[in-house]
């Protein structure tokens, strides 16, 4: 579906071997003048109004003929001078047409590798590849490619990252997996119904349109008011329904595998050793089910949840895969703040909560949704202690930890001699864990 190019040296000899993107990328790419002009229509709608209502049915179809070949063109040439190619250890992207630009993509820094598939590019048959890189903002992408393209190459790029020579790694081929746990549909609407997000968004529209049209009878401010609400209420629901439908987890030698969607279908990976935090959070109305929602903090991915529901006890195996030599400690295991506590945070001094072993950090929080969150010892990247002016006339203090993927757990309202004790020992437990803890490895 590509069409390859090579590059040659001075003498003449072949160096890389170029290829461009599927040839339906010019349909996604030649939106991109309509979308600027779209852009300017929702920026300045008064202006554009006042444009529209001047222009004649002639200049309005020759606007028209003019842009769409336009766009035709430019989602043409953008895909005509996009070439990517994989060398000995680097995957090189270049672009433009006027300006060049050439991305260079370390192998041995790639984190994470997706394929996506959008409704449409479904039914093209064509799919996005996603790159978790260290010290990216964002992740890197090619689109689109080939389905079948797009998983050989995504399979070639671990290959090479895990350390499998250039002339072998494309006959690797996609690590085995082992499927852990899927997730039913009727468990998952039961689990966003019993959220209980949506019902508060339409608690709220309830109670406050119908007071926005007592008090300025007018249509459009009770439609801007309860447009959004209604969208909060449908996102809680129905599009966090449509993004996790058929959740299913697999287990593979390149880290944990992630499928999900209804429409827009996603196969992600949370690559191991660089889950820095994982969060069981537990909602009031999950509890009696025993069903919990496990999430994620990853060093340079924005992948963030490992499972949308799942039974405690089967979260909890998975979180031993993800944080080998992890046990999520027991109930009782987690001491709770002294009494005092309850002069800093009235009432909800109750929901925190405190536990470190041998392997993990661990501190909870919440009463209503109660969220557990685990770090690893050789994870921290740094410890400090926190005591305002209230909290030191009651004498207790924060600790906070510090991860890899910029997130911060924190042991709240502690007694401040063992808040003080508790800084000291985590600083010495990191060290250690970082010293034994054995090295990040794709395909282990």
């Amino acid at each position: 579906m590509t069409a390859p190019g090579v590059q040659e040296d001075v003498s003449g000899r072949p160096l890389v071997t170029e290829r461009r993107l599927h040839p339906v990328t010019p349909l996604r790419r030649a939106w991109a003048p309509v979308a600027v002009l779209m852009g300017w229509v929702v920026h300045d709608p008064d202006g554009a109004q006042r444009q529209l209502t001047r222009l004649t049915t002639t200049t309005l179809l020759v606007g028209l003929a003019v842009l769409i070949p336009a766009a035709a063109l430019y989602g043409f040439l953008s895909w005509w001078f996009t070439h990517f190619a994989v060398t000995e250890g680097e995957l090189r992207v270049r672009t433009g047409l006027l300006f060049r630009r050439t991305a260079h993509i370390r192998l041995e820094r790639i984190q994470a590798i997706d394929v996506t598939q959008p409704l449409l590019a479904r039914v093209a048959g064509v799919a996005k590849l996603k790159l978790d890189v260290v010290g990216a903002d964002k992740k890197d992408e090619l689109a689109f490619l080939g389905a079948g393209e797009a998983r050989a190459l995504r399979a070639e790029l671990l290959a090479r990252a895990a350390g499998f020579a250039p002339e072998t790694a494309h006959e690797v081929g996609e690590a085995p997996s082992r499927q852990m746990l899927r997730v039913p549909p009727r468990v998952l609407a039961v689990s966003l119904l019993l959220t209980g997000a949506p019902w508060a968004w339409l608690l709220v529209a309830s109670v406050a349109l119908p007071l926005l049209w007592i008090a300025t009878h007018s249509l459009w401010t009770v439609l801007a008011a309860g447009v959004p609400m209604l969208g909060a209420a449908g996102a809680s629901s129905v599009g966090r329904f449509v993004a996790e439908y058929d959740w299913t987890l697999a287990e593979s030698p390149d880290g944990l595998r992630i499928d999900h969607g209804l429409l827009d279908q996603a196969h992600e990976t949370v690559p191991p050793g660089r889950v820095q935090t994982v969060r069981l959070v537990e909602p009031l109305l999950w509890r009696r089910r025993g069903w919990v929602r496990v999430e994620l903090d990853v060093a340079g991915s924005s992948n963030s949840l490992l499972l949308p529901v799942a039974p405690r006890a089967m979260a909890e195996s998975v979180v031993a895969r993800v944080l080998p030599g992890v046990t999520v400690p027991p109930p009782e295991a987690f001491s709770r703040p002294p009494r005092g506590a309850r002069w800093c945070v009235p009432v909800w001094w109750r929901g925190y909560g405190f536990a470190v072993t041998d392997a993990v950090f661990a501190a909870r929080r919440g009463l209503l949704r109660r969220t557990l969150a685990l770090v690893p010892h050789a994870k921290v990247q740094s410890v400090r202690l926190a005591q305002g002016p209230w909290q030191r006339t009651h004498g207790v203090a924060d600790v906070h930890v510090d991860t890899g993927a910029g997130g911060t757990v924190t042991a709240r309202l502690r007694p401040a001699d063992e808040a003080a004790d508790l800084l000291h020992a985590q600083a010495e437990r990191s060290r250690t864990g970082r010293r034994d803890a054995p090295p990040d490895r794709w395909m282990a």
